[in-house]
């Protein structure tokens, strides 16, 4: 299969959301480069640094209004952009404005040639997706908060993911990479 999904949660064309300390930033920004937007590529010291594991990322409306919000109308300009709404009249271009089922989307662009699918928040999108992610990239923190957005939404449905990888930094904030058992 040409790629898959992470959710940071990812689908082989995958798709992938994210959650900093600096080293924790440091090895997402290494392992990662491409899921920082291109508007803060440069300050990071990543400007020109090639995409490593995305070529694509998909955002649900409620996202890609956060970063509408803070002017940035094409926030991963060095990805293929896609929103996934029904209630957006239409997004910037480059961004691709997307109002169907989204199972559909990430199964077209799977079949295709190139790198991973990125799936950039949104618990509702997440759980829609959930039968096609195939890796699962948790940033976790030493904090409890009591409350927030689900990283999937909706009834309670357990799906089956391993740990393949694990990184703890000092200050206690771990990366962790989970695979479907058939996506190894």
């Amino acid at each position: 299969m040409p790629g898959g999904t992470a959710a940071a949660a990812s689908t082989a064309r995958k798709v992938s959301p994210r959650a900093p300390s600096a080293a924790s930033t440091s090895l997402v920004n290494t392992l990662y480069p491409e899921t920082v937007p291109t508007a803060y590529r440069e300050p990071a010291g990543l400007a020109g640094v090639p995409n490593r594991r995305f070529d694509t990322v998909l955002m649900g409306a409620a996202t890609y209004r956060v970063v509408l919000d803070a002017g940035l109308a094409s926030p991963y300009g060095h990805l293929r952009q896609y929103v996934v709404s029904t209630s957006l009249a239409g997004t910037a271009d480059p961004v691709r404005l997307f109002s169907g089922d989204p199972l559909d989307l990430a199964r077209e662009l799977k079949r295709e040639e190139g790198m991973d699918i990125w799936l950039c928040g949104g618990g509702r999108l997440a759980a829609a997706l959930l039968p096609e992610i195939d890796e699962l990239l948790i940033k976790s923190y030493p904090v409890v908060a009591g409350a927030g957005v689900p990283v999937f939404e909706g009834a309670f449905g357990p799906t089956v993911f391993e740990p393949a990888e694990r990184t703890a930094f000092a200050n206690g904030v771990t990366l962790t990479r989970f695979v479907r058992p058939t996506a190894r």
